[in-house]
């Protein structure tokens, strides 16, 4: 038995509507879409993509969300190799756990994780952006808030800049990181939309 959607749609309830239940949705259809071309379990890729956002420490108590997992898991007769590999997938795929230098590697974990960053990209990135920057309440740009690319997790994780910086941060990076080759040419189309739309807002702003 697969996760049951209803269950990771009210997990989600309480994100914001850039980490929603639509956001996962859209996630596993990427993935999908991905190991059409380039293989993998696709009950272990679907998992993972619909449940990686809910031990997000942005809304999560991580650690026992990740016990509520495993429980649930274990409930519908997932084996302990396919939890263990689901987890490794789900706490191994974000951004700043890449900074870190996460070393999990797994043919479901390249898609899945691909899958979530073309999200990150593209007109529905750029909504998702300013999404969580109004929910934290942050300026869409300052001119007076320099561009700091960040090196570290740490720093990326501590960054309250606007949400233009966060385009140089975090998504324009997104294209030359993906691991697959179906990702990088869905990369492709979407990062260049990024680039046009920046330049628009800076011609806007001047």
């Amino acid at each position: 038995m697969s996760i049951p959607e209803d269950w990771v749609k009210d997990k989600l309830s309480s994100t914001d509507a850039g980490h929603d239940w639509w956001h996962a949705v859209r996630v596993r259809n990427n993935a999908v879409k991905i190991a059409e071309k380039e293989g993998g379990n696709l009950k272990i890729i679907e998992t993972a993509a619909l449940i990686h956002d809910l031990i997000d420490d942005k809304f999560f108590e991580t650690d026992n969300a990740l016990k509520q997992i495993e429980v649930k898991l274990k409930s519908l007769s997932y084996s302990e190799e396919e939890i263990k590999h689901i987890i490794n997938i789900i706490t191994s795929m974000s951004f700043s756990k890449e900074l870190e230098g996460s070393s999990f590697d797994s043919p479901e974990f390249r898609v899945v994780q691909d899958a979530d960053r073309l999200d990150a990209i593209g007109a529905i990135g750029i909504a998702r952006a300013f999404s969580y920057g109004g929910h934290k309440k942050r300026a869409f740009y300052d001119p007076a808030v320099p561009i700091d690319e960040p090196v570290s997790k740490e720093q990326y994780r501590k960054s309250t800049a606007p949400t233009i910086n966060h385009f140089y941060e975090k998504l324009l990076k997104l294209r030359n990181m993906m691991k697959t080759t179906t990702g990088k040419e869905m990369a492709q189309e979407r990062h260049i939309f990024m680039e046009k739309f920046l330049e628009q807002f800076f011609k806007e702003w001047r």
